[in-house]
């Protein structure tokens, strides 16, 4: 993570969210639910891939625009375009069908699919991973006048664990198990996106709602500028998450000043975020997606402030997920 100040990295994240830049605007089109370059495009014969993001108010989306942008621009003979999707699980399955050549998806959601656990039980993904990109936080959060201060709280209530195949619904429901409640039986439980889960904190018809991503995240953005938003603190929660699940899970804080009246950090769960590929995807457009992507590491910042954790030197250490080979040859040219 950057090393400034958390006040000052707060203000920066939120200056460069509220940028929506042509780079972002001429990468993405309308949402497509078809990959782009098929098979062809995945043997190396150029063509068009197609990146699987998540909605339209996340971290995904915007930067996954970003990274087609690079990729037209830097990758002969490939365009690119992005899908917005429900985000990880979905993400994958993509990846699975074809449907989509590279997608989001966020640490404990590739190591279900690796493994053929959770979504993909008995079925496991042949996938490979393009780099740790940025880190999601798993941000619970509410309204004041909710009474709910902590997941325990949220026990009678009416609560939103995120979309359904999102890695939003995976993390939450794991960390209302974490704190010793049935997420079938003790909250009322809704499965929304993290714009629908603004709106309906504002109009009441929810209580408290999970969101997993990036650094700012645009939607509770949105929210906080009402003065009313709380984050709810659940970094306790990460150690056991850990020992159960897997190390893909660390206790993190959102910086004080990430959002407007947000005066302390708090402590939440956060998780890698990891770009994924098929293994049958060609090796040497392996290399040169992940040069584009991380050779251009300044362009992508413009786009989100979460690609500001680009690191090549860093960003093939994932035990969950084996590195592809195109891309560990570009990490190691890196850092030569």
């Amino acid at each position: 993570m950057p090393s400034t100040s958390p006040k000052a990295r707060g203000a920066r994240l939120l200056a460069a969210a509220a940028v929506v830049p042509a780079l972002f605007l001429s990468a993405c089109g309308s949402p497509v639910t078809e990959g782009g370059g098929g098979g062809g495009a995945v043997e190396g014969g150029g063509g068009t891939l197609s990146i699987a993001t998540g909605g339209t108010g996340g971290v995904y989306y915007p930067l996954g625009g970003g990274f087609a942008t690079v990729i037209r621009e830097n990758v002969e003979g490939y365009d690119a375009t992005v899908q917005e999707t429900n985000a990880s699980v979905d993400n994958m399955l993509l990846i699975k069908s074809g449907a989509a050549q590279l997608a989001f998806s966020v640490g404990d959601v590739v190591a279900d699919a690796v493994e053929g656990v959770g979504d993909f039980e008995g079925d496991p993904l042949d996938v490979c991973s393009l780099g740790n990109v940025y880190h999601n936080f798993l941000q619970p959060v509410t309204v004041e006048g909710t009474g709910i201060q902590s997941v325990e709280d949220m026990k009678g209530k009416v609560v939103s664990v995120g979309a359904p195949g999102s890695a939003t619904e995976v993390a939450a429901v794991r960390t209302i198990e974490a704190a010793g409640l049935d997420p079938e039986k003790d909250i009322d439980r809704r499965q929304l996106g993290v714009a629908e889960t603004v709106a309906a904190l504002r109009d009441g018809t929810i209580d408290a709602g999970f969101w997993s991503g990036g650094l700012p995240t645009g939607a509770l953005i949105d929210l906080a500028a009402d003065g009313d938003m709380v984050l709810i603190p659940i970094g306790e929660y990460a150690a056991p998450l850990a020992e159960k699940y897997g190390k893909y899970y660390v206790q993190d804080d959102i910086p004080a000043g990430t959002y407007e009246g947000q005066d302390e950090a708090i402590p939440v769960v956060a998780s890698p975020n990891v770009l994924v590929a098929s293994k049958q995807m060609d090796e040497q457009l392996q290399h040169d997606i992940t040069a584009a992507i991380y050779g251009n590491k300044e362009q992508l910042v413009q786009v989100h402030p979460a690609a500001a954790e680009l690191d090549p030197a860093t960003a093939g250490q994932l035990e969950f997920v084996e590195t592809c080979p195109g891309a560990q040859k570009y990490f190691d040219e890196a850092g030569s």
